[in-house]
């Protein structure tokens, strides 16, 4: 039943429109003005706002607020506020007086700033008086060569605005207790042989120390883009290669680069610099680079996020011969001017493709601006994209270009299978070929993925880790030194772990989410198969992404034929090696116990920069 439609006010009853009154017709019958509608009285408007100005001057004549400075109004009431209180105060000290008899408060000159302030510095004088004269020394005269109650300096009167706190430390030292990364350079012991001169790294021109010690991890001979740019590198030429990820391209330009500082003469600023987009590539670069810098007598140091910055300023204070760092830090360290790049003679850019992706095109500049230009440039990259040519046109003069294959999938010994299963059958087959033997690395899209598929592995009964850039610097360093270490046989980690990371005998990568494009499909696949081994290369594809996963393996230059898969089916174990998961759940506190940072001694705090003083002393000296 429909509602009576309501008739409006402004008719009558039979329908016909009422009389509006005209705003003279109602001031004649002393009636007020509208308040919606019809015109209003203009002289009743200017008479409005004439009363309502008159109503803020009568308020602004009144106290003003605490925010008189800012606008007159009803905020806070300053004077009116902290007189009253004052007035109140002396109010409640007179009434005192009066009670009590005496005159205790009857000067309010007691409460004055300037005389508390007078007697506190009279307190100090007296208790400094008392320190040095009758307080027993603390400090033997003999064991520090003179008298230390007599110097000036350990006289301290009031309190020094300027001084920090007892048992302060600096944001620097601050961080030290934060979960970090920290680094040490490697050394190794070597010895020249004939066999070590007449090697191939030898006829390339690289110095017969650093051959040693390649020889000593078992490298004798070098991989084709290695054979490629070092000659080159050692001649000074700028050089633009191009390789595979896995290729070695971390000693095509180590080798040469070292080889030529040694050469020079050394001083108190780096002199030569590697740019890598990720810390973990700068970690590796610098754990593979810095034993050969110590058998040629150079100093190499990692200058990456997540460190402390403490140390990083330190070893440039003391001088740096090398330094591998990521853009981010590095250009924190140049705002700061606790690095200066004036006498950088090589520059090298690491994985350059990936740093336009990572958006590190604009710090990149900036630090190749801050080195000399005349100086040798060295740029490897996996892919040579149009963010990338930039880079070559406008800081590379005449390079030499080394391109030892193509951007496609050109490795021998890697198999590379697509599985099309039902998405109530992934999580299962996931686990099911996580359990298989040897190391496996497991890439997924987020962050929140890599953590909710190792746990659930976790659950399964396999020790896996995540590994993505939502985890501290430490926890990202421990959890890839147990996987390289074997402690840890699956890695589940995004695409920051895509980049150069090297580690061995890696024999399957599972993309359990498909890559973004088919460059990173490479970059995933270039986990496995490093250095001549073998690997395997395993795609989860569902039915809505079959057609992106034909586009993607096309356009890398990967054949691989779908295969149908279930849970515990023969065609799954054939591919990768699949297992079914019979082991018990692993709990979160042994994993932890696992990745968790070892207990580190209590440091106690420098007395240089704190206040000295006896037992039960407070901070800034107050007794």
């Amino acid at each position: 039943m429909s509602m009576p439609k309501r008739k409006s006010k402004a008719f009558k009853a039979d329908g016909s429109p009422k009389k509006r009154w005209t705003a003279a017709e109602r001031a004649a019958r002393g009636h007020a003005p509208r308040k919606s509608g019809g015109v209003r009285n203009p002289e009743r408007r200017r008479e409005r706002f004439e009363n309502h100005d008159d109503r803020y001057e009568r308020r602004d004549e009144r106290p003003r607020g605490r925010f008189d400075d800012r606008k007159p109004g009803r905020w806070g009431q300053d004077e009116r506020r902290f007189g009253d209180r004052q007035r109140r105060g002396g109010d409640r000290f007179e009434r005192s007086d009066r009670r009590e008899g005496d005159d205790r408060f009857a000067s309010r000159d007691r409460f004055d700033n300037r005389d508390r302030y007078q007697r506190r510095d009279d307190r100090y004088k007296r208790r400094d008086d008392r320190r040095v004269e009758d307080r027993p020394r603390k400090f033997d005269d003999d064991r520090f060569g003179r008298d230390r109650r007599s110097e000036d300096r350990f006289r301290r009167g009031p309190r020094d605005f300027n001084r920090p706190p007892r048992g302060f430390t600096h944001r620097h030292d601050r961080e030290a207790d934060v979960d970090q990364m920290s680094w040490e350079a490697g050394h190794v012991d070597v010895e020249v042989t004939e066999v070590d001169e007449r090697s191939g790294f030898a006829e390339l021109g690289v110095a017969a120390p650093m051959v040693a010690a390649l020889a000593k991890q078992g490298i004798t001979e070098p991989f084709p883009i290695q054979r490629a740019t070092i000659a080159d590198a050692i001649a000074g030429k700028d050089v633009l290669g191009r390789g595979r990820t896995g290729s070695g391209k971390t000693l095509a330009f180590g080798l040469p680069l070292l080889t030529r500082l040694a050469a020079g003469e050394s001083t108190s600023t780096p002199r030569a610099l590697i740019l890598t987009p990720t810390r973990e590539l700068a970690l590796q670069i610098a754990d593979n680079l810095s034993p050969l810098a110590v058998v040629m007598g150079l100093d190499l140091y990692l200058v990456a996020g997540g460190m402390a910055y403490g140390p990083q300023i330190k070893a440039f204070q003391r001088g740096v011969d090398v330094v591998v760092a990521t853009p981010g830090r590095l250009i924190d360290l140049l705002e700061q001017g606790a690095v200066d790049l004036s006498q950088v003679e090589i520059a090298v850019l690491d994985e350059a493709d990936h740093m336009s992706d990572l958006g590190f095109l604009p710090d990149v500049t900036t630090i190749l601006d801050a080195v000399p230009a005349d100086g040798q440039r060295l740029l490897f990259s996996a892919t040579l994209d149009g963010a990338v040519d930039k880079l070559v046109r406008r800081y590379l003069s005449d390079p030499v270009t080394h391109e030892v294959d193509s951007g496609r999938a050109s490795v021998t010994t890697m198999t590379h299978h697509v599985l099309h299963l039902a998405p109530h059958h992934k999580n299962q087959i996931i686990a099911e070929i996580a359990n298989r033997d040897g190391k496996s690395v497991l890439f997924a899209r987020t962050q929140m993925g890599t953590d909710r598929i190792a746990g659930q592995l976790r659950q399964a009964g396999i020790l896996a880790g995540a590994l993505h850039g939502g985890l501290t610097q430490g926890a990202r360093s421990r959890i890839l030194a147990a996987f390289k270490a074997g402690e840890m046989p699956v890695l589940v980690a995004t695409d920051v772990a895509a980049r150069g990371i090297h580690v061995d005998d890696v024999s399957l990568v599972l993309q359990v989410d498909p890559p973004m494009n088919h460059k990173d499909y490479l970059h995933r696949a270039g986990r496995t198969a490093r250095a001549g081994e073998s690997g395997a290369v395993v795609t989860i594809v569902l039915p809505h992404q079959r057609k992106l996963m034909q586009r993607m393996t096309r356009q890398a230059g990967v054949r691989a034929e779908p295969t149908p898969v279930q849970p515990g089916s023969d065609e799954l174990k054939a591919a990768t090696g699949a297992r079914d998961c019979t082991g018990a759940p692993i709990t979160e506190d042994d994993y932890l116990a696992l990745i968790a940072p070892k207990p580190q001694p209590r440091r106690r705090p420098k007395r240089d920069g704190g206040f000295r003083g006896g037992r039960g002393r407070k901070p800034w000296g107050r007794g």
